[in-house]
């Protein structure tokens, strides 16, 4: 299992978030989360819910940063959020 630093910049302002770091094996499985923790295509309702808050996966940088502690399962670990 990796660690992976998940960055975007297409939504910005308040009640957004611009970045987190997530648990995944693939940087496509780790692209695809959503800093809430739901997972594009199986959690998000609609695009307008997904995007009001975070980028479309294709819009999201996703860099490996590291492996993970043993026992460590997949999902969102930490998260930036900007409150408004």
């Amino acid at each position: 299992m990796k660690l992976w630093l998940l960055e975007q910049d297409a939504v910005s302002g308040y009640d957004t978030y611009d970045s987190a770091v997530v648990c995944a094996e693939t940087w496509e499985q780790a692209r695809d989360m959503h800093p809430s923790g739901k997972v594009w295509g199986q959690e998000a309702p609609s695009w307008w819910d997904w995007t009001d808050t975070w980028a479309k996966p294709e819009d999201v940088t996703c860099t490996e940063i590291g492996e993970a502690l043993p026992g460590l399962e997949t999902g969102v670990v930490c998260t930036s959020f900007n409150a408004g």
